[in-house]
């Protein structure tokens, strides 16, 4: 047997930082959407032994661990070999490893019974942007991440995601973020969250002041060339720019009923100087169900 899963990427519309925990992370606010710049998972059933591949990205997969840490959690299926077609960019702030490690728990549901609560305990563990890519769509981030609520769509948008030939990890970027003074105070934290919670409504249009990205200047900082690429996206008449996550993907946001013609055109434009350049749409929660072939 075997079954195919789509593992979209995410936008980060927004990402509030705010003071460190006891744990060593940061709180956060963070409004996270599913686009439809996809990964690829095939996973086959009933092979000689778990195993993943994923050709042109080395060294530990997180995918390798969700199949790990089922069995840990008494997952019975029989043995799997999960191959995954990388689209979404790797180390680019897109969420790419987590959508790949969250099709899989999706995908395990299918294969086999899985003890109740170990999904969302597991997806917790492997890292806070999993427990919101269990189930594409958009969802409101608080904690350090991995509580969500998952929320209604917003107006008619689209985007333009430029990747660079750059990888940073989100550890160095929330370093660098430290070190430049970017997190905000408990006060005027709770300020920004509370507002992000009240105006993430259903056919909302979120303003400036909603689409921001704490961690923006902190990326910039280790990769001076996303500047140039937020010039260009924003000349390609998006509505707002925004470094994507952690970084380094830029991603172009354009709102209204002809956005998506808007993000195409603005597509094509942008890839003659960064070639890669894509348009994308969010996706909802049947975007990521697992086929049968």
């Amino acid at each position: 047997m075997k079954l195919l899963a789509r593992a979209p990427g995410k936008v980060n519309l927004s990402l509030f930082v705010g003071p460190l925990r006891e744990d060593g992370r940061h709180e956060v606010a963070t409004l996270i959407e599913s686009v439809s710049l996809a990964d690829e998972l095939s996973v086959d059933v009933g092979v000689g032994a778990d195993e993943v591949v994923c050709p042109g990205v080395s060294g530990p997969n997180i995918v390798s661990r969700a199949v790990s840490g089922l069995r840990e959690r008494g997952w019975e299926a029989p043995a799997v070999s999960v191959a995954i077609r990388k689209l979404v960019p790797v180390a680019g702030g897109m969420g790419g490893g987590s959508a790949d490690a969250a099709a899989f728990l999706r995908v395990a549901a299918s294969v086999a019974p899985v003890r109740a609560g170990a999904v969302a305990e597991l997806a917790a563990e492997l890292g806070a942007d999993v427990p919101s890519q269990l189930a594409p769509g958009l969802a409101l981030g608080t904690g350090a991440g991995e509580v969500v609520q998952r929320r209604a769509p917003l107006g008619p948008h689209a985007y333009v995601i430029v990747p660079l030939p750059h990888l940073l990890s989100a550890a160095e970027v929330y370093r660098e973020a430290d070190r430049l003074g970017l997190p905000r105070g408990s006060g005027e934290f709770a300020t920004v969250a509370s507002a992000l919670a009240s105006r993430a409504n259903p056919g909302a249009v979120l303003g400036s002041e909603m689409v921001v990205n704490d961690l923006a200047p902190a990326a910039v900082s280790l990769c001076p060339a996303i500047d140039a690429v937020l010039e260009a996206v924003r000349a390609a008449g998006a509505d707002h720019a925004l470094v994507s996550g952690s970084g380094p993907t830029v991603a172009g946001l354009f709102w209204g009923d002809d956005a998506g013609r808007r993000a195409a055109g603005a597509a094509s434009a942008v890839a003659r100087r960064y070639p890669g350049a894509c348009s994308a749409v969010p996706v909802g929660e049947e975007f990521g169900i697992p086929v049968r072939m």
